[in-house]
C-alpha cells in the first residue's frame, strides 16, 4: 500500500471543490501552480485573490522532508515544540554524510562508523516522534521522495534546495530552511510570499542525444541564477508531454539553480505510468479521477502570456544538448560552440573525471542511456580516458540496475560505482588526485558547479551536462570531443564514433529491491529514548534562550553584507562542515565562510 494513502484519499475527494472555489473567488482560469497553492491555504489566510510578489500568504503543505545534515538541527529544534508526534507526514534520508572516495560497500561502512552517533540520534528521534526514517545507503532524499511519497497536485516543503524535484509528479515541492520544516511539524502555518509565475512552453521532441537535462540547462542560459527568483516556473504543452516522469524530475530539480521558488509539470500519462511501475496504482487511479484539476487550465495555456508574469518557448525538436560552466550553473553552451569556447577561455582541455547520477539525474531512465554508450565504448574497443564515477539515486536504483545488467556495463567500461548517496555532488568526494590544487576540468550530470562545491578545489573547472554527454566525455578524455559529430581511435588504431545513446523510460520487468532501507517509526514513541551523548561535539541539545528586551537590540552591529553570488553553499558550506550540523555552537563557527562581505572590500 501507498505511503499514506488516507491523506491522499482525503486529499483527492477535497481537491475538485476547493479548485472550483478559487476559480470563482479569483473569477478567472488557473494555471497548475495557482491550483495548488490556493487549495493549500492555510485556516489564517482566507481565500481571496493575492498579488503575486508581494502579498504574504500562509499555507498548510501535505508533508514535510529532510536530508541527514538539516534534519538534525529542526529535530533538535521539535524536541522543545512539546509534541509527542509531528503534525504531517514527516520523513528523513541519510544520503549527505557518505563520503566518496573507494566504492559503495567500503564507502558506506566508512560513514557508518564516522558518523554513528548522528545516524543513531536520527533513528532514535524519529522513531519517537513518528517520522519515516531512511536508513544510510538507502538513497538520495529527492529520488526517495519521487518514488515513494511525491503525488500530483500536492504541496511540500524540504529541508534542501532541490526538494523542486518532486514538481517532476506534478507537486508544488519547496527547499526551505530547518525552522520552516519545524513549524510545519508542529502544525503551525508556512508562510511564503505569493510566488510570481513563469510559464515554460515546451513544444517538438525530444531525439538523438538530447535529453531533459538540456531543456534546464538551455533555460538557465536563459534566465541565469538570478532570474527565477519569487517564482513558479510551470512548464506546459506538447512537449512538456514527451517528458518522462523522471525527466520532468531532472528538470524541476534543477530549477533551485536559477533561484525559482520550486518549478512542477501538469499531471499526465508520464506521471501516471510512473506511479503505476513504483507501486502506486491506487494514487493513479485517484489521479485519474481529477485529471482536469492536475493541471492548469486550457486558456491559461492557450494564451500564456494572460496568466504567466514571463513565458519561454522552447522547441526541444530543435534543441542541442548543452554543457554548462565551469563555476555556474547558467553558463550555458550548446555543444555545437563548447570545443570553440574551451580553446578561447582556457579551460583545461583534458577531462580528468566524469561523474553520473546524483539526486539530479539517477532514474532508470538516464542510466540505462548512460550504459548504451558504456557498451558502446568496451564493443568499440575503446579504452575510457577519464576516471569514471555512477552514484545511483536509491537503493530501488541500484538493485534493478543491478539486475539489469547496466552496473556491469559501467564497470566493464572501468567505472566505479559509488554508494546511494550525494557524495561528489555536496563536496562529498575523497578525490583521487596527485595534486589538489591543479588547474583541472571535470564535468558531471549534478546540478550546481560553484567554485569548490565537488572536491574544495577552487583551481577545478567542473562542468554540468546530461549522463550520455559525462558518458561519452569520459570516453573520450577530452572537452573539445563533440559526440554527435566526431570520431574517436580504438586501441587498434581505428576511427570509431558513438551512435546516439539509448534507453528506456522504465524498467521492463518492473523495479525491484530487496531491502529498501526504510524505518517505520514505533506506533508509540514515548518510551523511546532520543539518544544524544552528553560530550558530543557533533549533536547539542538545544535549550530556550533567555527572552530579550527591545532594549538590548539598540545599537547593534551589521556584521555582514554579502556581496555578489551568496547560495546556501555560501551561508552554510557543505564538504567537511556537514558534521557539525547538529551543533549549534560548532556550526556557528562556518556561517558565511564562503560569502563575500562587503565590509571587507
Amino acid at each position: 500500500m501507498p505511503f499514506d494513502i488516507d491523506m491522499i484519499r482525503a486529499f483527492y475527494q477535497a481537491l475538485p471543490e476547493k479548485v472550483n472555489q478559487a476559480k470563482s473567488q479569483l473569477g478567472r482560469p488557473l494555471t497548475l501552480a495557482e491550483k495548488i497553492l490556493y487549495t493549500h491555504l492555510h485556516a489564517e489566510s482566507p481565500l481571496q485573490n493575492y498579488q503575486r510578489g508581494k502579498d504574504y500568504v500562509f499555507f498548510a503543505p501535505d508533508r514535510v522532508a529532510m536530508q541527514d545534515a538539516t534534519a538534525q538541527m529542526a529535530l533538535l529544534q521539535f524536541m522543545t515544540a512539546g509534541r509527542d508526534n509531528v503534525a504531517v507526514p514527516t520523513t528523513v534520508h541519510c544520503d549527505h554524510l557518505i563520503q566518496a572516495e573507494i566504492g559503495a560497500e567500503q564507502d558506506l561502512k566508512n560513514a557508518l562508523n564516522t558518523n554513528s552517533e548522528v545516524f543513531e540520534f536520527l533513528s532514535s528521534i524519529s522513531n519517537k516522534y513518528g517520522i519515516g526514517f531512511w536508513k544510510p545507503g538507502a538513497g538520495i532524499i529527492h529520488q526517495i521522495v519521487l518514488e515513494n511519497y511525491a503525488f500530483p497536485g500536492g504541496m511540500m516543503i524540504g529541508t534542501d534546495s532541490h526538494t523542486p524535484n518532486a514538481g517532476g509528479l506534478g507537486m508544488v515541492a519547496i527547499g526551505v530552511g530547518g525552522a520552516d520544516a519545524v513549524d510545519v511539524m508542529a502544525g503551525m502555518p508556512w508562510e511564503l510570499k505569493m510566488p510570481k509565475l513563469i510559464g515554460v512552453k515546451l513544444t517538438g521532441k525530444m531525439s538523438g542525444w538530447t535529453s531533459s537535462k538540456d531543456v534546464i540547462l538551455k533555460v538557465a542560459g536563459i534566465l541565469t541564477v538570478k532570474g527565477g527568483t519569487g517564482a513558479i516556473v510551470e512548464y506546459f504543452g506538447e512537449g512538456a508531454k514527451s517528458l518522462s516522469c523522471t525527466g520532468k524530475g531532472t528538470i524541476c530539480n534543477m530549477g533551485a539553480e536559477i533561484g525559482a521558488t520550486t518549478s512542477t509539470f501538469g499531471y499526465d500519462e508520464a506521471m501516471s505510468r510512473y506511479l503505476r511501475a513504483t507501486e502506486r496504482a491506487e494514487v493513479a487511479d485517484l489521479a485519474d479521477g481529477v485529471a482536469e484539476h492536475l493541471t492548469g487550465d486550457p486558456e491559461c495555456y492557450a494564451n500564456p502570456e494572460d496568466y504567466f508574469d514571463q513565458v519561454i518557448e522552447i522547441d526541444l525538436s530543435t534543441l542541442e544538448p548543452h554543457i554548462n560552466g565551469p563555476y555556474t550553473p547558467d553558463l550555458a553552451w550548446p555543444i555545437s560552440k563548447f570545443a570553440e569556447a574551451v580553446k578561447e577561455n582556457g579551460y583545461p582541455q583534458k577531462l580528468e573525471v566524469g561523474l553520473i547520477g546524483s539526486c539530479t539525474n539517477s532514474s532508470y531512465e538516464d542510466l540505462d542511456r548512460a550504459a548504451s554508450l558504456a557498451r558502446q565504448a568496451v564493443g568499440k574497443k575503446l579504452k575510457v580516458k577519464s576516471e569514471f564515477t555512477v552514484t545511483p539515486g536509491s537503493e530501488q536504483i541500484r538493485y534493478t540496475v543491478d539486475r539489469d545488467g547496466q552496473l556491469q556495463s559501467f564497470e566493464d567500461m572501468g567505472g566505479i560505482v559509488l554508494a546511494n548517496a550525494c557524495g561528489p555532488c555536496i563536496g562529498q568526494w575523497a578525490r583521487h588526485t596527485d595534486d589538489p590544487d591543479r588547474a583541472n576540468s571535470i564535468i558531471t550530470s549534478f546540478n550546481r558547479n560553484f567554485s569548490k562545491r565537488n572536491d574544495g578545489n577552487p583551481q577545478t573547472r567542473a562542468f554540468v551536462a546530461s549522463p550520455e554527454i559525462v558518458t561519452a566525455m569520459a570516453i573520450a578524455g577530452d572537452l573539445t570531443f563533440n559526440p554527435l559529430t566526431d570520431a574517436l581511435v580504438n586501441e587498434e588504431g581505428e576511427e570509431v564514433r558513438l551512435e546516439p545513446p539509448q534507453g528506456v523510460e522504465l524498467p521492463a520487468k518492473g523495479f525491484d529491491v530487496k531491502d529498501p532501507g526504510f524505518q517505520p517509526p514505533a506506533e508509540n514513541g514515548r518510551e523511546v529514548e532520543v539518544k544524544v551523548a552528553p560530550d558530543s561535539n557533533r549533536i547539542q541539545l538545544l535549550t530556550p534562550f533567555e527572552p530579550i528586551t527591545s532594549e538590548q537590540l539598540k545599537g547593534m552591529r551589521l556584521l555582514i553584507k554579502a556581496k555578489g553570488k551568496c547560495t546556501t553553499d555560501h551561508i552554510s558550506m557543505a564538504g567537511p562542515w556537514l558534521k557539525f550540523r547538529g551543533h549549534l555552537d560548532n556550526i556557528a563557527n562556518n556561517t558565511f565562510i564562503g560569502a563575500v562581505n562587503y565590509f571587507n572590500d
